[in-house]
């Protein structure tokens, strides 16, 4: 008789489960109970999972139990990162609606349509009048009732482009300097800047020309200076004097 003892059928089943031992992939799978009545190994996977999952969701299997619950685990850390992340970048800067944008900038670009001006002088009207925004003297003349018979204009420039908020004059001759016409040999460079068409350049070349020349003996010597041409010269005849 032979010393040999059958293996108990139990003990084998335990030790296959303690040592995780699975069938091949060539095979079915197969789960492994206890001989107690199907009681989990040590762990705390089935808790969780009984917390968090209906019972006909349970695998039965406590491979499949763990694994469950390590990707559970691992989804709520990504969405707990993803949550400090988006609270630690703070709000993001709210653009204005492009709508509102544009408004915005048409209102600030855009130029008014009218404007407003005074006419005074020899018009049937005088006051404030208002006209399109680009609108000449003539218009706002026009605007004030026309010009009074016979009056005169003064060299008043119809075709000039209206601003808002200035005065038109018309035949309202223009002021002129009560120390009367500028003296050409004791004008100073400021004098001489001061009349109309002469800048500081060419005002500096006047008083070179005195200085290296003489004195001026007439009016008309003026058209000697670089700058002062026929028209310029007829322009300054009435303004100055030697």
């Amino acid at each position: 008789m032979s010393d040999h003892q059958p293996e108990d059928p139990t003990a084998r089943l335990k030790a296959l489960m303690s040592q995780g031992e699975r069938p091949s992939d060539d095979g079915p799978l197969v789960v492994f109970a206890s001989a107690e009545g199907g009681a989990d190994p040590p762990g705390r996977a089935r808790p969780l999972l009984r917390r968090w999952l209906p019972a006909r969701w349970l695998p039965a299997s406590p491979v499949a139990r763990r694994r469950l619950a390590l990707l559970a685990g691992v989804g709520a850390g990504a969405v707990l990162a993803a949550v400090f992340a988006l609270h630690q970048r703070g709000p993001a800067a709210e653009a204005p609606p492009p709508d509102l944008a544009v408004a915005e900038a048409a209102a600030v670009s855009k130029p008014p349509e009218t404007v407003v001006v005074s006419v005074v002088g020899e018009v049937a009207n005088p006051g404030l009048v208002t006209v399109p925004s680009g609108a000449r003297v003539a218009d706002a003349v026009r605007q004030a009732g026309g010009l009074k018979p016979g009056a005169p204009l003064h060299g008043l420039n119809l075709a000039r482009k209206l601003a808002d908020g200035e005065q038109v004059a018309v035949g309202v001759p223009a002021p002129t300097d009560e120390t009367g016409p500028v003296n050409l040999n004791t004008a100073t460079e400021q004098q001489l800047d001061d009349l109309p068409g002469v800048g500081p350049v060419t005002a500096q070349r006047i008083i070179d020309r005195r200085l290296k020349r003489g004195p001026f003996t007439s009016v008309e010597q003026l058209g000697e200076i670089e700058g002062i041409g026929g028209a310029k010269l007829a322009r300054l005849a009435e303004l100055v004097r030697v």
